[in-house]
């Protein structure tokens, strides 16, 4: 098959913090074939970078090598008991596959609704919000082996799961290109209100009993009053993951700030509130330059006037220095920077 290599091409429409740099090429990747060629060109031995929806990057200077761009789509579904597995191509738009999988009854998702990003980007960082998490409801994926070029499939014991993490950010970062995602959702929903701003939205709307839909509707409410509209304001959502302390070090801080926000964790840890520690060091709402922190979520850094890639990861090395200033925390961020 004949390659369509495209050259010097702008990012700003492949990234949602509208960033404009350029690669030096791209490729836009609709079936397994088209990776199997790219592995016979020898592309792979090259720089490449796999981009899907762009949601989760910054670009800070022109990249120097491939756009891999996952574009393939798809959804198929087989039932087993109470269960149902949905398969979905990486290139699916994940908050329309979660409606997709709603308005056919599968639960086990609708609290994820409105992440933005796609499907194979879903297991990556093992997605989460509003008290579920990707790794409870992952079954398998396909991914294409770029040293070797086959195909292989991994199981959820293979991924490695943790918080906003997994085996294709660690050990395997940059290796495979998952190609499509297989999770296991329940026929019989069971409806998830743990997270604090559900209920008291649920209250507010007097849903007694909700549905799996309406779960999702409060969650997108929740997100779209809290985050930014990319197609108005650049931004990738959250910029920070929320740190993971012990909970000796945590009884430590909360003598001194005893409203400090927190979730307790396995193993002994805690989590903290990220955009909490940020908001304490006065950057929500702060203009730096032409990028900023929004106005009502200090954890999402936007892009307010054209501002360049550099500008943003700038304002990023400000917040965390000053949260390790105050605090003691050292944040990480969310994105990948390229």
């Amino acid at each position: 098959m004949e390659l369509n290599i495209q050259s010097d091409i702008s990012l700003k429409a492949f990234n949602t913090f509208g960033i404009e740099e350029k690669t030096n090429f791209l490729i836009e990747v609709n079936d397994n074939e088209t990776l199997t060629e790219i592995f016979k060109k020898g592309i792979f031995e090259q720089q490449f970078f796999v981009l899907g929806a762009g949601s989760n990057v910054l670009f800070t200077k022109h990249f120097q090598g491939y756009i891999i761009r996952m574009t393939s789509k798809g959804i198929t579904a087989r039932s087993e008991d109470d269960h149902v597995y949905v398969t979905a191509k990486a290139g699916e738009i994940w908050d329309e596959f979660v409606w997709y999988c709603i308005n056919n009854n599968y639960a086990g998702i609708e609290n994820m609704a409105l992440i933005p990003g796609t499907v194979g980007a879903s297991p990556v960082q093992n997605i989460g919000a509003y008290g579920a998490e990707l790794m409870y409801v992952f079954h398998s994926c396909e991914a294409f082996d770029t040293q070797t070029g086959t195909f292989t499939t991994f199981q959820k014991e293979d991924c490695n799961f943790s918080y906003r993490d997994s085996i294709f950010k660690t050990e395997h970062k940059g290796r495979f290109i998952i190609t499509e995602v297989t999770y296991k959702l329940s026929l019989t929903p069971k409806i998830n209100t743990s997270y604090g701003a559900i209920e008291s939205e649920l209250a507010k709307q007097r849903i007694n009993e909700p549905s799996i839909a309406d779960i999702a509707r409060v969650v997108s409410k929740i997100r779209v009053e809290k985050l930014p509209d990319p197609s108005t304001v650049g931004n990738a959502g959250s910029f920070f993951k929320n740190p993971v302390i012990s909970l000796t070090d945590f009884q430590t801080l909360q003598k001194l700030y005893p409203t400090i926000p927190h979730y307790p964790m396995p193993d002994n840890q805690t989590k903290l509130a990220a955009g909490w520690l940020i908001e304490q060091c006065g950057w929500k709402g702060k203009a730096y330059g032409r990028a900023g922190v929004w106005k009502n979520q200090a954890l999402v850094l936007i892009n307010r006037q054209h501002a360049s890639g550099q500008e943003i990861y700038e304002l990023s090395e400000r917040i965390i220095h000053d949260v390790q200033d105050k605090f003691g925390i050292g944040l990480e961020r969310e994105v990948n920077l390229l």
